[in-house]
């Protein structure tokens, strides 16, 4: 896992300062040069981008920047500590859409027996989902050249 971790971070790192990185504003893809050529990720770099961002506040179990998956640990608030919820994202488009995203949000409820399976508002995930496509749709901007 740390690993995987050291290598995600690479590639960030790597994409941020190479003059040899190219992005397609309009759809995302962030393409990464190396000796053995160039590496297009799997999906769009402003979803990924803002799904890490919008969840930054829960542990991260995995990460998949070329299948698009994103899977946090489970995360207890401060405030309810008998309640979890861990949650997974899908991306699954390389272009900037509302339909290239998926959110599956799970909780359980502590009780003497254990962590138990517990229903799911259905507006957590329009919410989560929401947010992502919001902070996606401000990174692009952020990331357009201005006109002069």
């Amino acid at each position: 896992m740390r690993f995987l971790m050291v290598v995600l971070c690479g590639l960030l790192v790597a994409a941020c300062g190479s003059s040899n990185d190219t992005s397609d504003m309009t759809t995302g893809t962030t393409a990464i040069a190396s000796d053995s050529g160039r590496v297009t990720l799997g999906v769009n770099s402003y979803l990924w981008h803002a799904t890490l961002d919008t969840l930054a506040f829960m542990p991260l179990a995995s990460e998949d920047p070329y299948g698009g998956v994103i899977i946090t640990d489970w995360y207890s608030a401060p405030s309810s500590p008998n309640e979890r919820m861990k949650i997974t994202i899908y991306i699954l488009d390389r272009r900037l859409r509302a339909d290239g995203l998926r959110v599956a949000v799970f909780r359980q409820t502590r009780s003497n027996a254990g962590w138990i399976d517990a229903d799911v508002n259905p507006q957590t995930a329009a919410k989560l989902e929401d947010a992502i496509l919001t902070r996606a749709r401000e990174l692009r901007l952020a990331s357009e050249p201005t006109g002069g």
